[in-house]
């Protein structure tokens, strides 16, 4: 079996390997860190590169090569408004020369144009969200509900499907990070995807036996996340007690609806987040999301989970109805519904134990994800025709 740290191509292949951008270190940038690990020798391509130098570690000391878009400052600060410039961008990246490609893209990366005589792997975290399923939500997120300028939305989004249709077919294999992210990427492409499951830092997490009386949240506060359900429904629960941690545009707007028994920390350095996710009784999670990095952080310090039932969290927290349960499950994105799961969780506290929430936490550690991603991408490199010698083909 191939080891987490083993390079994928100790041949000497040359290796492309593409990301949408670089401007913070988030989930997609995680599974970036891992794959450069694991095909070290690889030089990476972005449209842009806005990483802060103190920011950088995680790149191995790979300085990206970029596309006409780093000359443009205006662009790179407000790129969500630019999507026909980002398409483009990454369509002139320049990969000729390179064996295999290996894109991480929850956007624009899968586009990058290869040929006949190249593998392209794609690590798939979505299809463009705010171009498919999410389109609706998206445009009423940014007012874009009526007029010229919710025209000119609908219309750059429909040329963004067409792209995206383009995009997927210079893909060789798809990559999905997880069952539910492999479902739409048939929906949208009709093409197959294996399942490798993003990397968790589950060493960064400790499991804690004994838990304080309060409940956690924590996430980015934007309206997709939900967290106003959660925080609604504790006023139905007037004797628990939540913490929320996190920041964003909600902000105002959770704090006016909170009761005396809901604390609003805001934004909180990782050592904080970990104190409490290591204390809390139970961890919620309102948002639909295509795998869900916290649920597991949360479960890796022993902490059952509280969750809606859609979307990746029901492939990384195990319900009520399995053997070792780590969670409960709720049907829908209210406060009635997120208060009835807190007391179901309460009447069978019980049967959730930390240390079955840890060891199910452990399945989706880094060393799992670089020995999963290697075997997967040496698999289909040794069964890629193309790479025969063209007399050996004929």
């Amino acid at each position: 079996m191939m080891e987490p740290g083993t390079d994928i191509f100790p041949g000497g292949e040359k290796v492309a390997v593409v990301h949408d951008w670089l401007n913070s270190y988030v989930g997609g940038e995680r599974v970036l860190e891992q794959i450069i690990a694991v095909a070290p020798a690889a030089d990476l391509f972005v449209t842009f590169d806005n990483m802060e130098g103190q920011d950088r570690g995680f790149l191995g000391g790979k300085i990206p090569r970029t596309s006409f878009l780093q000359n443009w400052p205006f662009v790179r600060k407000r790129y969500t408004k630019f999507l026909p410039l980002l398409t483009l961008a990454v369509e002139q990246l320049d990969v000729t020369g390179y064996d295999v490609v290996l894109s991480s893209s929850a956007s624009i990366g899968k586009g990058v144009i290869t040929s006949a005589d190249q593998m392209h792997v794609a690590y798939v975290h979505s299809p463009m969200r705010y171009a498919w399923d999410l389109q609706h939500q998206y445009l009423r997120d940014f007012g874009l509900t009526g007029g010229l300028r919710a025209f000119a939305a609908r219309s750059v989004l429909h040329h963004a499907r067409m792209w995206d249709l383009r995009a997927a077919n210079g893909v060789d294999h798809f990559v999905a990070n997880s069952q539910y992210i492999a479902r739409r990427i048939w929906r949208v492409y009709r093409r197959s995807a294996d399942v490798v499951y993003p990397p968790v830092d589950t060493e960064a997490f400790t499991s804690r036996e004994d838990k304080d009386s309060f409940y956690l949240a924590a996430s980015r506060l934007v309206p997709y996340k939900r967290m106003d359900a959660i925080v609604q429904a504790f006023s139905l629960l007037p004797s628990r007690r939540l913490v929320v941690i996190g920041a964003g545009p909600e902000m105002s707007r959770l704090k006016a609806a909170a009761g005396p028994n809901v604390e609003i920390l805001g934004y909180q350095p990782p050592g904080v987040l970990r104190d409490h996710m290591q204390r809390a009784r139970a961890f919620l999670f309102a948002a639909e999301e295509d795998f869900g990095i916290t649920p597991v952080e949360a479960q890796a310090c022993g902490t059952p989970v509280i969750a809606y039932g859609r979307g990746g969290v029901t492939e990384t927290v195990r319900g009520l109805d399995t053997d070792q349960p780590t969670g409960v499950f709720f049907a829908e994105q209210t406060p009635g519904h997120v208060a009835e799961a807190v007391q179901e969780f309460e009447r069978h506290e019980h049967q959730i134990l930390p240390a079955a929430c840890r060891a199910n936490a452990m399945r989706f550690s880094i060393g799992n994800f670089r020995r999963n991603y290697a075997l997967k991408v040496r698999e289909l490199w040794d069964n890629f025709d193309w790479k025969r010698p063209r007399s050996a083909a004929c």
